[in-house]
């Protein structure tokens, strides 16, 4: 069964935090799957309990104190925190079909709008987010400083992509000081509840969903 570029791509919520593990390994088979043509697109919205991932540039300097499990991932990027109150995105899309009437898969421009995925959910809440030249996530300037208040890392194999993105909606921020987020030492982590928005997962599900299809169609 061939699904086509225009298949209606899948949005799956998961209400109970998913185990890290079990949920590369069903992004690794749902990947396999878009690829072979017998299943859609997919994007996977989940919390994890609380975790540090070490993507494929970690330094090993970075890892502080290993407060919860540690768990090696072939995303790009470095450590990052993953636990409750904060939204992940397991985007699993497949480049090559959709660049069909382009010059081909663009993983610079795929990067970019995920960025401007994040950019645009943050607007809906009226968070002005902000890339860095140099630093990976997207960025909110206040009180004369910079915080990072999403992350992001993806692994692409043979034009289909896997992992995804990461935003700070309540977690609990002390969790991060167990790693240098992304190799960055001197700036510090935000989210949406410590920047005085108490919003709930599912307004930020409805702000990623409706931004999601304004990027990525």
């Amino acid at each position: 069964m061939d699904f086509g570029p225009l298949s209606p791509l899948e949005w799956t919520i998961s209400d109970a935090p998913v185990a890290y593990p079990e949920a590369v390994a069903a992004m690794e088979s749902r990947a396999g799957a878009i690829l072979a043509g017998t299943a859609p697109e997919q994007v996977w919205l989940l919390e994890h309990p609380p975790i540090y991932t070490a993507g494929t540039s970690a330094n090993d300097a970075d890892l502080v104190e290993a407060r919860f499990p540690v768990y090696p991932t072939g995303r790009g990027g470095q450590y990052t925190y993953h636990g409750p109150g904060q939204r992940v995105g397991y985007v699993m899309l497949d480049l090559k079909r959709r660049a069909v009437s382009k010059k081909g898969p663009d993983v610079r421009a795929y990067v970019h709008d995920l960025e401007q995925w994040l950019i645009d959910t943050l607007g809906q809440f009226g968070v002005r987010g902000e890339r860095r030249e140099g630093r990976v996530g997207i960025w909110v300037t206040r009180d004369g400083r910079e915080d990072k208040i999403a992350a992001l890392g993806v692994r692409i194999r043979r034009w289909v992509t896997f992992h995804g993105v990461s935003l700070n909606v309540d977690p609990d921020l002390s969790h991060f000081g167990g790693i240098v987020p992304c190799g960055v030492r001197e700036h510090g982590v935000t989210s949406l509840a410590e920047l005085g928005l108490p919003v709930s997962m599912a307004d930020v599900d409805i702000a990623l969903k409706q931004s999601f299809g304004k990027i990525f169609g």
